[in-house]
């Protein structure tokens, strides 16, 4: 099974290779992600980054946690 984000709005999904607990964290702590994201040199592991990325482009809209088998 694989998590991962769902706008309802928009009708699109994305799936970070992630855990279901860490997708949520970031979900909703996506603020303090951006901001730890400013300030490392290494860059976030990449399913951070595919997460904000979907985020940032649903931002105002209805994004959910989801899963598919």
């Amino acid at each position: 099974m694989r998590y991962g984000y769902y706008c309802e709005e928009c009708e699109e999904a994305a799936w970070p290779v992630s855990t279901r607990s860490e997708l949520d964290w970031l979900l909703r702590r996506e603020h303090i992600v951006r901001e730890v994201a400013r300030h490392v040199q290494n860059g976030l592991d990449s399913w951070m980054s595919e997460a904000l990325e979907f985020l940032e482009h649903h931002r105002g809209h209805a994004v959910l946690l989801t899963r598919k088998n």
